[in-house]
């Protein structure tokens, strides 16, 4: 079943269950990038993969729906400097290696985009998977086309750990708490799972569009060709 998102009725749901009553431009930018890239290219897929899609930036982006660095810093020194002092302190001491120290080019591969894209690897991966050369501009995950494709091809192919959406949220399991080992282990496993439970209580079918709304929409394309 093709499902086309009834957006007034997502943003207004969403507005009041996940936002506290409020939604910014960027917020809704944002939200509508997603539903845009899911509209396009995999309309008829499970709404749950979407809503734990949305979950999911809206976690790692602080809730901002902008791609975002490692540290909320904006600068890319500026969070390396950061995650140094943390790791120096010992609050990273699952970290092995420190990643996001530049390398011999001056790259850093520190955490960027809609969901936390970290180590070098990861970068060529996600540039093979989505053709977005992440490795020669590990800058541009930080680019909202190239930073939703990371996130939703990502969480669908499985690229950011052995697990993948279909492998939690499929027709035999309703599992939203393990979802979050398609991302980052089961941190935070509990709350994302209600986040995405809420999104997808915003995703509904749009309603068919009436006769003037087709009408509307006809003299529409008319005026813009005889208008070019």
């Amino acid at each position: 079943m093709v499902i086309h998102i009834d957006r007034a009725f997502f943003f207004d749901t969403v507005r009041e269950a996940l936002f506290k009553g409020t939604l910014s431009t960027q917020q809704v930018e944002g939200m509508t990038a997603i539903l845009d890239f899911w509209e396009a290219r995999m309309p008829d897929a499970d709404p749950r993969w979407l809503a734990y899609i949305l979950a999911t930036a809206f976690h790692e982006t602080a809730y901002t729906m902008q791609p975002v660095r490692e540290t909320l810093a904006t600068t890319d020194a500026r969070a390396v400097e950061i995650l140094e002092n943390a790791f120096a302190s010992g609050k990273l001491s699952w970290v092995k290696t420190p990643y996001w120290r530049p390398d011999e080019d001056g790259k850093s591969w520190l955490g960027r985009g809609l969901v936390q894209l970290t180590h070098k690897r990861n970068y060529e991966a996600m540039s093979s998977l989505t053709g977005i050369d992440l490795v020669a501009d590990p800058d541009r995950a930080m680019e909202m086309g190239p930073a939703v494709s990371i996130l939703v091809e990502g969480m669908v192919m499985g690229s950011f750990s052995n697990h993948k959406l279909a492998d939690h949220l499929n027709e035999t399991s309703d599992d939203w708490v393990n979802a979050r080992r398609i991302v980052n282990g089961t941190d935070r496993a509990e709350k994302l799972a209600g986040y995405g439970k809420s999104f997808l209580a915003a995703i509904r079918r749009a309603p068919p569009p009436t006769r003037w709304a087709r009408l509307k929409a006809w003299l529409g394309r008319v005026i813009a060709r005889l208008s070019a």
